[in-house]
């Protein structure tokens, strides 16, 4: 412990010593440096701060072009996945923390994240899988995980980041949902908005003084799915709360399939609610085409 050391380094050595992933180590060393006390007799101190940062660096990349270090390692694609990017202190952790029952470390300290985190935003009933893509200017994003993703939830602070971000993710298909995080320093949503929208954007902005972003924003999330939800209900119970997720133009019997293989070959009867049904309650055949929130009630023989 270096003299003259204030309570915010030794926490930040604390956290260091406890940290068991090299990529914590990077990350608590960060945090170190940034605090370490100023003055000339602390110069050798932030030398080798400096110095040792460098060497977890390098060892970190060495695992990485030998596949010893997967940033991807245990993350399972669910069935709706969207990657959240961005530049460093854009605001991805606090949407993280906003949309999922994710815990991210939010810091003003740049690189913050240094492996991706995974959440799951729930969206009436639906899970939805959203995962943080560390900072993309840093040595820790992992390229793999936004050219695979189905939407990318692009955060922004300014406008001329938008161009540069697109410029790096084009190998991904994903469909691409800009938000313009406002909430630091605050700048005037009409200008931005129109700016955005003259672009043909599809963008969300977030901020103090605008209402209703977050259920705005979990909208478009799921819209960009293409994906429709299908609610089961037991004869005389009420629907499930949380639907079956497939594909448009789906049918009966997929249902019936999704929900057991070869369960469509034992309904004897099959009643829907719902936009595709002309009633309540109507009966239908197994290759009835469903539609989104249509609620369904199967008998087996």
């Amino acid at each position: 412990m270096p003299i003259n050391a204030h309570p915010e380094y030794i926490a930040a050595e604390k956290e260091y010593i406890v940290a068991k992933s090299l990529g914590e180590k990077i990350e608590k060393l960060r945090k170190m440096i940034s605090v370490a006390p100023s003055h000339k007799g602390a110069e050798n101190l932030r030398a080798q701060l400096r110095g040792r940062l460098k060497r977890f660096q390098e060892k970190l990349e060495k695992g990485r072009k030998s596949g010893k270090h997967s940033s991807k390692l245990g993350i399972k694609k669910e069935d709706m996945q969207a990657i959240i990017v961005g530049f460093t202190n854009s605001g991805k952790s606090m949407l993280l923390s906003k949309l999922t029952n994710a815990k991210p470390r939010i810091s003003d300290i740049k690189f913050t994240t240094t492996s991706p985190i995974v959440g799951m935003m729930d969206y009436f009933g639906t899970s939805i899988q959203l995962i943080e893509n560390p900072a993309i200017e840093s040595e820790y994003y992992d390229k793999g995980l936004s050219n695979t993703a189905d939407t990318l939830i692009i955060v922004v602070r300014e406008l001329n980041e938008i161009e540069k971000i697109k410029k790096l993710l084009e190998k991904s298909k994903a469909k691409q949902i800009i938000v313009f995080n406002n909430f630091y320093p605050e700048k005037d949503a009409r200008k931005v908005s129109a700016t955005l929208s003259s672009k043909r954007y599809n963008f969300v902005i977030i901020s103090n003084d605008k209402t209703g972003w977050y259920d705005e924003l979990k909208d478009k999330i799921f819209q960009s799915f293409d994906k429709i939800r299908i609610y089961t209900k037991e004869p005389g119970k009420a629907p499930s709360k949380n639907p079956l997720i497939l594909e448009p133009k789906a049918n009966v019997e997929e249902v019936a399939e999704k929900i057991l293989k070869g369960l469509a070959k034992k309904v004897k009867e099959t009643r829907i609610w719902g936009p595709s049904s002309k009633f309540p309650s109507q009966k239908v055949g197994l290759k009835h085409e469903l539609k989104d929130k249509d609620i369904i009630e199967f008998k087996t023989k």
